[in-house]
């Protein structure tokens, strides 16, 4: 098995995306073009997450507890985030329409995108492809603005996103 370097973020936003498929019998090139990254670097990403144990070695299966683990204990010290400059863009983390009604929030986080609808502190996304596949998969959205507000929030925020992740992942 050819060995790659360690995880990259787009490699969260893929296993994420495979959770919110619904044909058992998707290609490569539907991933590919559902979240706008290469085929290739979808392959080489399944490799790495397989080689993480975060997939079967079909490479079709996540390995949910694996991943829920990761996302809970990891995802902010290997993945930081910083929130940025003021920008527009498409609301994440806190700014999220399921969690801005849950908590009071001094700033809006977004990711840089010049369709947006909102203005806000930039939040890198995981990968440049995540805010036009947000716009195409409700639950992939709330999964991503989930893990921003893993890597940028409080604990008390932390938590309540875990629960939801938890509610898909698991």
């Amino acid at each position: 098995m050819k060995s790659l370097s360690s995880m990259r973020p787009q490699d969260i936003v893929i296993l994420l995306k495979l959770l919110t498929v619904q044909e058992p019998d998707w290609k490569y090139r539907d991933l590919s073009a559902s979240l706008s990254i290469a085929t290739s670097e979808v392959s080489e990403s399944l490799v790495r997450s397989h080689q993480a144990r975060l997939i079967d070695e079909s490479r079709r299966n996540v390995h949910r507890q694996s991943l829920m683990e990761f996302l809970e204990h990891g995802i902010r010290y290997v993945f930081p985030q910083v929130p940025g400059s003021m920008v527009t863009g498409i609301p994440t983390a806190h700014s999220h329409p399921f969690y801005k009604q849950h908590f009071a929030i001094e700033f809006n986080y977004v990711w840089s995108y010049e369709d947006g609808t909102m203005r806000g502190l930039a939040i890198q996304p995981l990968h440049k492809g995540v805010p036009k596949a947000c716009l195409q998969d409700e639950l992939l959205y709330e999964l991503l603005a989930s893990v921003d507000i893993l890597r940028v929030g409080k604990v008390r925020e932390r938590q309540l996103a875990l629960e939801r992740l938890q509610k898909v992942v698991l």
